[in-house]
């Protein structure tokens, strides 16, 4: 607060010039790009059967990978926060892994234990099941990538938090389940929507690991990010950036529920 005002109103201007040029710009130009051709141009690469297709898929995918994720992290952070056991520090790292492993890779590890000619293919094969080059294979691809948001989220939550009142519902005659359900959860609740949106958030928008192990079938496998590629490529700019709107309407979403989130969890404190 001691700082002169010029110095202030420097810092204040790189940081607002950076975030135009860097987040502002690049959002209205999608939007720019997507509106050129006219609004009924915009609502036609959205009903288009292909986009449709990849709308759905990414839907379904979130659907799935999301719910799982976060029963994960809860029993991750639960079990990392409230008890000591050998090992406790690896589980961390493991938990954080996701974060350091490029997706990419990610993609072509699972291509490698599932493919074709991988160990268990043949048995794959053989008995009609598919994973790479189909919804399963984008499934997990998916859930590896988005594996820590929710855990992560909880856990700092949770150790932020104590176990007081834990321990007092213990105290008072409650079993497990009840200490769960009346006091943990309610405690916890933003966080986890917290991680839960941030989790769907990246689950929608992922694009290198289930590039990898989708096969870009069009209407089969290929989610929103998939299909914007595919039509990019193709020099059909209106309609790849109109399906990408609907990425950046996630993210405004993301943003928003994150700051209602933040808003409640000060106002019930």
């Amino acid at each position: 607060m001691r700082d002169p005002k010029w110095v202030r109103w420097i810092l204040i201007g790189v940081v607002v010039a950076f975030l135009g040029v860097v987040v502002l710009l690049p959002v209205a130009t999608i939007f720019a790009e997507a509106l050129a051709k006219g609004v009924g141009v915009y609502f036609a690469a959205l009903r288009e059967p292909d986009a449709r297709d990849a709308i759905l898929l990414t839907l379904e995918t979130a659907a799935i990978v999301v719910p799982v994720n976060t029963v994960f992290g809860v029993a991750a952070a639960w079990a990392i926060a409230r008890f000591r056991f050998p090992g406790k520090n690896v589980l961390t790292t493991l938990i954080d892994l996701p974060f350091a492993v490029s997706p990419v890779i990610a993609g072509m590890i699972f291509v490698l234990l599932f493919g074709a000619k991988s160990v268990v293919g043949p048995w794959l094969v053989d008995h009609g099941l598919k994973i790479v080059f189909a919804v399963p294979g984008i499934v997990i691809a998916t859930m590896f990538v988005t594996l820590p948001f929710v855990a992560r989220e909880l856990l700092a939550f949770m150790q932020a938090q104590g176990q007081d009142d834990e321990e007092a519902a213990l105290t008072l005659g409650a079993s497990g389940w009840q200490m769960f359900f009346r006091v943990t959860l309610p405690n916890i609740k933003w966080g986890l929507l917290y991680g839960m949106i941030l989790c769907n958030a990246r689950a929608m928008g992922e694009f290198g690991a289930v590039s990898v192990v989708s096969g870009h079938i069009r209407g089969k496998t290929n989610t929103i990010p998939l299909h914007v590629e595919i039509l990019y490529n193709e020099y059909n700019f209106a309609a790849a950036f109109a399906v990408a709107s609907l990425l950046v309407w996630v993210a405004v979403a993301t943003v928003a529920v994150k700051k209602l989130i933040a808003w409640r969890g000060r106002t019930t404190a």
